[in-house]
């Protein structure tokens, strides 16, 4: 799959859909109480590690970047879309949002203390994962959490219409989550607790609490 194309139909899919996505995403979290006492927790977890600014990295059209400061958490949102950092920022005005992709996340070196990724790695290759993740332990502080959330499954499939019926382009990847723990311990992430639920998020949704690993010989490397 060539890189700029999969990245270009992604970016225009959302922007084409980014004014309907938040309208019929926009209850989604209230119906799920699982992932808010998961959201929860994570907030927990970022002030035990300190405090500081956390990342919801493909953050749409920031309802996770808003849910997470209502529990007090330091919070922005960076989405590969302008349309939907359009939106997010007409929405909450009062929070930080950037365009910027997690395949070159332009966030220096860490930077931030936690760092969520909400059903954003979904339409991420198999082949990039490895490169998106490197970025996370690079912009995330040492003891810093991290959360996950994805679609789980085996398969591949294209998305041509959603969101009110607007035309898409994209592949959604669905995966288990010991592949996806697996990963993250290959780039440097301790993995604290995975589970699958099913919500008003995702019929079958994998969710990954971590934690980014201490300074090691590994960092003297990069």
């Amino acid at each position: 799959m060539d890189d700029d194309g999969w990245l270009a139909d992604t970016r225009t899919s959302y922007d084409t859909v980014a004014v309907s996505y938040a309208r019929l995403v926009r209850e989604l979290l209230a119906e799920s109480p699982h992932e808010r006492a998961t959201l929860a927790s994570f907030a927990d977890l970022v002030r035990s590690a300190g405090g500081g600014p956390v990342a919801d990295v493909g953050c749409g059209t920031g309802r996770i970047t808003a849910h997470l400061h209502t529990l007090g958490v330091d919070a922005f949102g960076i989405d590969l879309s302008p349309g939907m950092i359009e939106v997010a920022r007409r929405d909450h005005p009062e929070l930080r949002f950037e365009v910027g992709s997690m395949t070159d996340l332009d966030l220096a070196d860490g930077s931030v203390t936690g760092l969520v990724a909400w059903y954003s790695l979904i339409h991420i290759p198999d082949d990039q994962i490895g490169a998106v993740f490197a970025h996370f332990r690079r912009v995330v502080r040492p003891g810093g959490p991290l959360l996950l959330g994805f679609h789980v499954g085996d398969e591949t499939t294209l998305k041509t219409e959603g969101y009110g019926g607007h035309p898409m382009n994209v592949h959604v990847h669905r995966r288990q989550p010991a592949q996806m723990a697996a990963w993250l311990r290959e780039h440097g992430f301790t993995v604290d607790s995975q589970t699958t639920v099913t919500s008003a998020e995702s019929r079958r949704a994998g969710i990954i609490v971590g934690r980014r690993e201490p300074l090691s010989a590994l960092d003297s490397r990069c």
